[in-house]
């Protein structure tokens, strides 16, 4: 190697050599390697031919040295010892300087030169650069930024020149810097971007704006490449290190040059792992350095014609040596020599007897691979190597490379695999050359990984761990999925962490944004990967990946990590699943904004709860339960009902904790929700706390039949009746049927038989678990429905579900025997009760709706009915009596009014009241009928509530037939046929008109009320021909009354009702001959009874007033209706602004604004 010093010890491009310079050092290098081909072992180079041979042109200097010249001949080449050295020309000293980084040095040369007035070209453009000057700190000099476009083959430097030399075995990569510029200014000739490139430099130009705040520019850059993620480097597909950021590259532009780390002693057998994968060894380019850029020079074209000469030469060279060695092997097999020879390196000669240094050189590297200790047989036979199809000068490091890789051989590679030999007298050479024009190629790493096939499983997953990394990126994002089985398979075998690793960092990238389909395929290959390599391999390598995307800014990829941790959690260690897993779900839990992940970490947390055994995470639990309960999406609510609490509840159970903890801590939050609710109840954590004991009805009567007396006898033998299918409620999932907590179908229908037969004849002495149902819960809860606010009808049908639920589940003969018992004792519904205070309270609080529609509507056959019924008319009928508030009772009704199979029902209750002989029930009959007139069809008004209505419309009693202008006025709002609305208007207008209701303070008092509400939304003719006219009357009447109290009262109806009235559509007629007058009139009462009304009433008839005017006056231009004009902006803020300052009824004002529906 000593020849090479001189001549090849820099590595670098040399950026300042001129295109002529370089082309003259080229061609005087070619003609020296001629003339040394041409004198042979013997000849000696022309002393006067050094001059030509530059100290940049390794080229020249290694091929005359490696062409096989003798020492004294390659000594005098280089100006040895016997001759005189060549004199060598000041410019190439400046370049060597200016190479070397001898910058001070080069600096003193120019200065030198100017004073003597030589001024040289290369120094001068040199130090009047200040590029040059503008180094990144930390770079060393002479080596340029490690990670620039150019070395790392993005073809950022323009293709460059390969070139090799022998004698240290380098590859090197030198095109001069001016002919790298005039091809990238050149737009005629540059070469088409590629779609590697295009990623890695969109990469680079989106940092760029990020980092100088161009937010929106990225933006608009990342929506225009919606098919790359800009976060991560690795979805470039480039497999190499991210480059510096666009300033560095600009900075470093013009001092690129080759590091040390890319030149390659390839004789030398260097191991693999010490490269980056971007290391240029012969046969494992990168694709982008192949071949260098079509450059339109003639003389480049010839000089790299004479290399690839002088390259076939040597390869023949190399062919003779191996067939010379391969005929040693052979004689040494058959004298059955035991030692094994390893076919590292071969050098190159033109001679028969190797140079010194290749023998040397080729000593040493046998040397080296048996120290690593690759001691495998390698059998080469003469035929294969003159008919392989890979370059022989491909050879000295491919198989070595196997060799150290560890691949073990296949029995065809231990045998000399032997071809047919053709009966023919040709030259090896010829041979290889007739090869040679078979078009293929080594010489990159796609070439190279298929010119070596696979021969057994290690070295498939070696080669998959390979070239799986650059598969992926040129994959379609639609069709990546296919690579799954590939990838986990290779995850699954290969024998390097890294590279594993890798590999399911690739599986969770795989796809930027995974929809359903694609993370059921990546859960299931994540399964079947940890069911194959075990828990501790799960561990450690799959949930970490997990855990680095548990922040992604993708949901789908948070997503995909949440369901990860429920798939996962049957194979991972115990400790792991209590601990991590529970962790990482948590924080995702209280920290996830996307509903969507938040519902699948519920679902994986089921998961995880019926896999933990570490009591001690109980508390955990619960917490968590609550915070899923109380999750503001209602998606995340219902996934913790259908999987959470389900499989919590299980948890809970087998530690005997439902009844003595979960269940009790349920309820007294409840309780205490109630008690802290006398000022406003929170009604949405009331619902969330109930909905959560409901849910835990199912494993709560499990629990009762698993710990039954009769559980020990409930074996199966024979024939097992079938259960009714409405025998439960149906489940919101199937965590929550009894079967399936229980076992099977057939256990249950067997424990169930058991379980009615203890209920009739054998009690429940020594069952505990149902006496605390018994004995603690239900008195519990009856207390708590008794506190509950009776108006709430949130609340209301919340506990009437769940006792529904609690009595369908439990059972007929345990709702008869001890559910309905308690609920009678509390009630004592009896005649004597009437007038006690106690029972009178009872009957108005919420347990009365509740025992009617919780309890007594779970069964349907004719009893329960009679029973239903019997209830209701007891209930109306001592309410009545009483003088007590209808508020329970209304409950029930709209309550059980919601569905249609009671109307029939609750009309035979009505009925009841309508021909009772106490006036007071007739009247709550009549006023209950306003209630279920909404929900009942037209058929049974017409049928069933008109001709009630009609009955007690001519009671003996006025009370009686006031009570029915409610129920009246909710049929003209509701029904549409017309023959109904005529009779319910003929019975109204006799109450207006006859004159024994004349003097009736309150049925005037309920026919303005009724008017003020249904007005708005009736039918517009009776609005116009019969409301709003004897509104007017009704104001007329009023302004004769004597008694102020009745005046200012009627005055403030009539006033809620002319407001809600006003945004109605009036005509003009109208507006003038009954509204604008029913106004004037009412002004009149509140001048003397309520001044501040006065005011209102005066701007509303201004208002009117001038709307009217207005008509008159555009009429002709068809402007805008009186209606239209009355509700302008300014009315409606003047007349809002002023109606606020009184206090007026909730529901007039409500329907102030309300359209016809």
């Amino acid at each position: 190697m000593a020849a090479m010093a001189p001549g090849g010890g820099g590595g670098g491009v040399n950026p300042f050599l001129s295109d002529s310079d370089e082309d003259e050092d080229e061609v005087s290098a070619t003609d020296e390697r001629r003339a040394g081909l041409r004198l042979g072992a013997g000849g000696g180079l022309d002393p006067g031919s050094a001059d030509s041979l530059s100290p940049q042109d390794p080229v020249a200097l290694g091929s005359s040295a490696r062409a096989g010249l003798p020492g004294e001949a390659a000594a005098a080449a280089l100006g040895g010892p016997g001759e005189t050295p060549a004199r060598l020309s000041i410019d190439a000293i400046a370049a060597q300087l200016l190479r070397d980084q001898y910058l001070l040095t080069a600096l003193e040369l120019h200065t030198e030169l100017l004073e003597s007035g030589r001024e040289l070209p290369r120094l001068r453009d040199y130090f009047s650069n200040p590029g040059n000057f503008e180094r990144q700190s930390g770079t060393p000099p002479g080596t340029g930024a490690p990670g620039v476009l150019g070395a790392t083959g993005l073809g950022g430097a323009g293709g460059r020149e390969p070139s090799t030399t022998s004698g240290g075995g380098q590859l090197k990569h030198e095109v001069p810097l001016q002919e790298r510029k005039n091809y990238k200014s050149s737009p005629e000739i540059q070469e088409p971007i590629k779609p590697l490139e295009k990623r890695a430099l969109n990469f680079l130009v989106n940092e760029f704006l990020l980092k100088n705040n161009y937010k929106l520019t990225s933006i608009t850059f990342s929506d225009e490449n919606d098919d790359q993620d800009f976060e991560l480097w690795d979805d470039v597909g480039l497999n190499i290190p991210k480059p510096p950021d666009l300033l560095q590259l600009y900075r470093d532009f013009g001092n690129h040059q080759v590091t040390g780390k890319d030149l390659v002693d390839v004789a030398s057998g260097v191991e693999e792992d010490e490269l980056e994968a971007l290391t240029p060894v012969l046969g494992n380019l990168p694709s982008t350095l192949e071949t260098p850029h079509a450059v339109e020079n003639s003389l480049l074209v010839q000089k790299l014609e004479d290399k690839i000469s002088l390259l076939n030469s040597e390869k023949w060279s190399l062919m003779e040596q191996i067939r010379r060695l391969e005929s040693e092997m052979d004689f040494l097999k058959n004298e059955h020599f035991a030692s094994p020879v390893v076919c590292d390196s071969v050098q190159p000669s033109l001679d028969q007897s190797p140079h010194k240094d290749s023998e040397d050189s080729g000593k040493n590297s046998v040397i080296n691979s048996l120290d690593k200790g690759e001691k495998k047989d390698v059998h080469l036979s003469k035929s294969d190597e003159v008919d392989s199809t890979v370059p022989k000068e491909n050879f000295p490091h491919s198989f070595p490379r196997r060799e150290r890789e560890g691949i073990p051989s296949s029995p065809s590679s231990k045998n000399t695999v032997h071809f047919d030999k053709p009966n023919r007298k040709l030259s090896p050479a010829f041979h290889q050359a007739l090869l040679s024009f078979c078009r293929m190629s080594a010489d990159s790493r796609l070439g190279s990984e298929v010119s070596r096939i696979a021969d057994s499983e290690t070295s498939v997953m070696l080669m998959l761990g390979r070239c799986l990394p650059h598969i992926v990126p040129n994959v379609l994002l639609a069709k990546r999925e296919e690579l799954i089985p590939l990838i986990l398979c290779t995850a699954c075998l290969h024998p390097e962490p890294k590279e594993r690793d890798q590999l399911l960092h690739i599986l969770f990238n795989l796809i930027k944004r995974p929809d359903d389909e694609q993370r059921q395929m990546i859960l299931t290959g994540c399964v079947a990967f940890a069911r194959h390599v075990g828990p501790t391999r799960v561990e450690a390598e799959l949930l970490p990946q997990c855990w680095e995307q548990i922040n992604h800014k993708y949901p789908e990829r948070r997503l995909l990590v949440a369901e990860s941790c429920g798939a996962l959690a049957p194979y991972l260690p115990k400790e792991i699943r209590s601990s991590l897993v529970l962790s990482m779900l948590q924080q995702m839990l209280m920290e996830d904004k996307a509903d969507l992940v938040r519902e699948a970490v519920i679902k994986s947390l089921g998961i995880i709860m019926g896999y933990i055994d570490d009591p001690d995470k109980y508390q955990q639990g619960f917490e968590l339960l609550l915070s899923a309960l109380g999750d503001p999406s209602e998606r995340v609510v219902s996934a913790t009902h259908q999987v959470f609490l389900p499989a919590y509840a299980a948890w809970t159970t087998e530690l005997g904790n439902l009844q003595s903890h979960l269940l009790p801590t349920l309820l007294n939050k409840i309780e205490k929700l109630l008690r802290e609710g006398e000022r406003g109840l929170d009604e949405h954590k009331l619902h969330m706390y109930l909905s959560a004991l409901q849910s835990l009805i199912p494993p709560l009567f499990a629990l009762v039949l698993q710990n039954a007396p009769f559980s020990s006898k409930a074996k199966l033998h024979g024939d097992v009746p079938q259960i009714e299918v409405t025998r439960f409620p149906r489940p919101v999932s199937p965590l929550q049927d009894v079967s399936t907590i229980i076992g099977s179908r057939e256990q249950l229908a067997l424990l169930l038989q058991l379980y009615d037969y203890q209920l009739e004849h054998e009690g429940t002495t020594g069952w505990e678990s149902l006496l605390w149902v018994v004995n603690q819960l239900l008195p519990q809860l009856i207390e708590i429905v008794g506190k509950i606010n009776v108006t709430s009808t949130a609340c209301v049908h919340e506990f009437s579900r769940f006792f529904w639920r609690l009595c369908r589940t439990f059972g007929k003969i345990f709702t008869n025997t001890k559910v309905k018992p308690q609920f009678q004792e509390i009630l004592r519904l009896s005649e004597e009760n009437i007038d006690s205070s106690a029972g009178n309270g009872v009957l108005t609080k919420a347990t009365v709706p509740i025992y009617a529609t919780g309890v007594l509507t779970c069964y349907i056959q004719e009893e329960d009915r009679k029973l239903l019924i019997g209830f209701l008319e007891d209930v109306m009928t001592l309410l009545s009596l009483s003088h007590a508030p209808l508020d329970s009772l209304k409950a029930s009704f709209v309550e059980l009014g919601a569905n249609p199979a009671y109307h029939e029902l609750l009309l035979t209750v009505l009925w009841y009241g309508v021909v009772h002989t106490s006036a007071l029930v007739r009247c709550t009959a009549a006023r209950m009928f306003e209630l279920l007139v909404k929900g009942v069809n037209e058929t049974l008004v017409a049928q069933r509530v008109v001709p009630a209505l009609i009955t007690l419309s001519s009671d003996p009693e006025i009370s009686v037939r006031i009570a029915t202008i409610p129920a009246f006025g909710t049929i003209m709002e509701t029904v549409i046929q017309r023959e109904l609305l005529e009779r319910v208007k003929m019975q109204l207008a006799s109450f207006l008109e006859d004159p024994q209701y004349q003097d009736q303070y309150s049925l005037h008092t309920e026919i303005i009320k009724t008017f003020g509400r249904v007005g708005p939304n009736a039918e517009p003719r009776f609005r116009d021909e019969f409301v709003i006219p004897h509104l007017h009357k009704l104001a007329l009447v009023n302004n004769l009354q004597i008694v102020d109290s009745k005046r200012l009262d009627i005055a403030t109806h009539l006033f809620e009702a002319y407001s809600a009235l006003s945004c109605c559509f009036i005509s003009e007629d109208l507006m003038v001959n009954h509204f604008l007058p029913g106004l004037r009139c009412l002004r009149i009462d509140m001048e003397h009874l309520s001044p501040e009304h006065e005011v209102i009433l005066t701007s509303m008839i201004k208002e009117c007033e001038q709307k009217v005017e207005n008509k008159t006056v555009q009429e002709p231009q068809g402007s805008m209706s009186i209606a239209a004009s009355l509700v302008s902006e300014d009315t409606k803020t003047k007349f809002l602004n002023k109606m606020g300052q009184l206090t007026t009824s909730g529901a007039m004002l409500a329907n102030v604004f309300q359209r016809k529906k």
